[in-house]
């Protein structure tokens, strides 16, 4: 009985050693608890899948409130997941960061930290205008956009200053080092997308890879 997904929250990173002595940075999760609120079957809604929902609060609008009335409780976040066989859950069910375990491959989604209205320089990288042989405030520049003549206009997606971050992003063959199910966290390695306390779906993979102690 396991979901294909965990709903969560980014805490930090910190470091984590192997028994080999080998280091590693690690970003701690705190994965669930989740509680099951909706049970979706092919008989009555076209496919199966079960609802999460993460992080309750108090007051919600009416529509979400009415939607969650027979879980009992309001979640801010609410996902679909797979899972293995649907009529195993039911509303109201909880389901914790034990469901995965360590060297366990899983993706993490969220959305990356936003930076506002940024330039070229910070949002694609862009080297600037030279320094010297008299120019003076080409540093920063994007330089030419295009020729005036043909096509006679700016081509769609050509890299410029623009709203930099707050996308959906998806970090992929991420490693879980360990797992705190008692604290419902989850060390998984490398970096993982957003801000301390932003939400985060961690999804299984179904691999697993082998870690030399």
């Amino acid at each position: 009985m396991t979901v294909s997904a965990l709903l969560g929250k980014k805490i930090g990173t910190t470091q984590t050693f192997l028994e080999s002595g080998d280091s590693h940075c690690v970003t701690a999760v705190q994965a669930g608890p989740c509680t099951v609120t909706q049970v979706k079957t092919v008989e009555k809604d076209g496919y199966d899948r079960v609802q999460l929902g993460y992080e309750q609060v108090r007051k919600l609008n009416k529509p979400r409130s009415g939607h969650l009335k027979s879980a009992q409780r309001l979640f801010r976040y609410l996902r679909e997941v797979k899972a293995d066989d649907v009529s195993e859950y039911e509303v109201g069910q909880q389901i914790d960061a034990s469901v995965f375990e360590p060297g366990e491959v899983v993706d993490a989604i969220g959305l990356t930290k936003g930076r506002g209205f940024a330039g070229g320089v910070k949002r694609h990288g862009f080297h600037g205008g030279p320094k010297t042989h008299g120019q003076s405030d080409r540093h920063r520049a994007p330089g030419s956009i295009g020729a005036g003549t043909t096509p006679g206009r700016v081509l769609k997606g050509l890299k410029m200053a623009g709203h930099m971050g707050d996308k959906r992003v998806t970090i992929r063959n991420l490693e879980v080092v360990a797992v705190d199910a008692d604290r419902h966290i989850l060390f998984i390695k490398g970096a993982l997308p957003g801000a301390r306390n932003s939400f985060l779906m961690i999804r299984r993979t179904g691999r697993k890879r082998e870690r030399a102690t």
